[in-house]
C-alpha cells in the first residue's frame, strides 16, 4: 500500500506535515531578518541567545526613553528652582524640596502596590541608595541651587552637565563598561562647549556699561565653583545607583528613590536641629517662593524616578549621555519662565549646541556613527578602540 493511502484505498490529505514546515519557515525567516539588520555583529543561531539579545535591545530602548523624560523633568526643575532662588536661598531650596521627594516616591509606591515589597529590598542596595541620597540630594542639590543663584542656570548648566564625564570615567573604572575613543572625544567636546558658555556676558554684551545696566548680574567665579562641585556629586551618584539597582529590575527604582530621599530627609532634619542659623534661614522663606520650591521638588523627584528606572535596566553609557538633552530643554524653559533672570546670548547657544554634539558622540553607538559618516579603514578602527 502506498505510504499516503488509507485503509479504504483512498489517499488521505497530507496536512499534518505542513504546520511544522510553516513553523520552521517562520523561525528561519525571523533569524534571517535578525541577521540582516545586524551585519556587523557575530551571528548566533541559538534561539535562546537571540531572544536574550532582543530583550536587551528592548530594555535599552526603554532606558533611552526614560532618560529623555528624565532630561525634560530635570530642565523643568532647574527653571523653577532658578525662579525660586532669585529672592530665596539655596538652603531653603534644599530643606523644602527634599521632603517633597519622599512624599512623591511614597505616593507612587502606595499606588503601584510596590510598598508591600519594601522588605524584599536588599540591605546592601539600601545602604548604597542612602549614600546616594546624602551625596545627591543634600550636598549636590545645595551646590546646584547655589550655582543657579550666583550665575543663573544657563551659564552654570553646561558646567553641571559635566557630571556625564565624571560618570563615564567612573563607569569605565568601577563598572568596567566599555568606552571607545570616539566617546572620549565626545566628552572632550562637551567640556569645550561648557568653556564657551563661560565667555558669555550679561545680556550677550561685553561692555561694563551693559553689565551694570543688566537686570541680572552673574557672579561668575562663585557660580562655576558650586556648579563644578554639583557636577562631581551628580556624576558619582549614578554609579552608586547602578551598583544598587542593576540586579533588581525597574520597579526597584521606587524603593531606591524612597530610601535615597528618606536618608537625605533625616540628614536635613538633623541639620535643622543642630543649626539655629539654618532654622532661621528656612523660617524666613517668602510666601511667593514656596510654590516654586514645591514645583522644583516635584519635578526633580519625577526626574530622579525616570533616571533610576532607566539605570536599572540599561547601561550607564546609554542612559547618562541622553540626560544631556537637559541642556536643550533648559534653554526652552528658561526663555519661558525666566527671561529676565537668565543670561542669554550667542555663546550660550553655541556652547549648548557643541555640548549636545559631544553628548551624541558619547551616547550613540560608535559603529552607527562611523557607518553614517562613511568612515572606514584605520580611522574607523582607531575610533572604535575601547578602553
Amino acid at each position: 500500500m502506498p505510504s499516503g493511502a488509507s485503509a479504504s484505498g483512498r489517499y488521505a490529505p497530507a496536512t499534518r506535515a505542513r504546520p511544522e514546515r510553516t513553523r520552521l519557515t517562520a523561525e528561519m525567516r525571523w533569524e534571517r531578518s535578525w541577521i540582516a539588520v545586524t551585519p556587523r555583529r557575530r551571528v548566533c543561531t541559538d534561539r535562546a541567545t537571540l531572544d536574550r539579545d532582543w530583550t536587551s535591545r528592548e530594555q535599552q530602548v526603554l532606558g533611552a526613553i526614560l532618560a529623555v523624560l528624565s532630561a525634560a523633568s530635570f530642565a523643568l526643575n532647574n527653571a523653577t528652582a532658578r525662579r525660586a532662588v532669585v529672592t530665596g536661598t539655596p538652603a531653603q531650596g534644599m530643606v523644602l524640596t527634599v521632603p517633597i521627594g519622599v512624599l512623591c516616591f511614597l505616593l507612587v509606591a502606595a499606588v503601584t502596590g510596590e510598598i508591600a515589597r519594601l522588605r524584599e529590598f536588599p540591605l546592601t542596595a539600601a545602604l548604597w541608595m542612602s549614600g546616594v541620597g546624602v551625596l545627591n540630594f543634600v550636598f549636590g542639590r545645595y551646590c546646584n541651587y547655589r550655582g543657579n543663584q550666583c550665575a543663573g542656570a544657563n551659564l552654570t548648566g553646561p558646567v553641571v552637565q559635566l557630571n556625564v564625564v565624571v560618570t563615564l570615567a567612573l563607569a569605565v573604572a568601577v563598572l568596567a563598561e566599555p568606552c571607545s575613543l570616539l566617546q572620549i572625544a565626545g566628552g572632550s567636546v562637551m567640556l569645550a562647549g561648557a568653556c564657551i558658555t563661560q565667555g558669555q556676558n550679561a545680556n550677550g554684551a561685553g561692555s561694563l556699561t551693559a553689565i551694570a545696566t543688566a537686570k541680572f548680574v552673574p557672579r561668575i567665579a562663585e557660580g562655576y565653583l558650586f556648579a563644578l562641585l554639583a557636577a562631581l556629586a551628580y556624576g558619582a551618584a549614578p554609579i552608586m545607583t547602578r551598583i544598587a539597582l542593576q540586579s533588581s529590575g525597574p520597579s526597584s527604582a521606587i524603593f531606591g528613590g524612597l530610601i535615597a530621599y528618606g536618608s537625605a530627609t533625616l540628614v536635613i532634619m538633623a541639620m535643622l536641629l543642630l543649626s539655629r542659623v539654618l532654622r532661621s534661614n528656612v523660617a524666613s522663606v517668602q510666601r511667593g517662593n514656596v510654590p516654586w520650591f514645591v514645583y522644583s521638588g516635584v519635578f526633580v523627584a519625577v526626574a530622579q524616578g525616570f533616571m533610576y528606572s532607566a539605570i536599572a535596566i540599561a547601561p550607564i553609557m546609554v542612559v547618562i549621555p541622553l540626560t544631556q538633552l537637559t541642556l536643550v530643554f533648559r534653554l526652552i524653559f528658561a526663555m519661558w519662565l525666566n527671561p529676565e533672570h537668565e543670561v542669554f546670548g550667542p555663546k550660550v547657544i553655541v556652547g549648548t549646541v557643541i555640548s549636545m554634539m559631544g553628548a551624541c558622540a558619547v551616547a550613540i553607538d560608535t559603529g552607527l556613527i562611523l557607518e553614517a559618516l562613511g568612515i572606514s579603514g584605520g580611522l574607523a578602527n582607531l575610533l572604535q578602540w575601547r578602553i
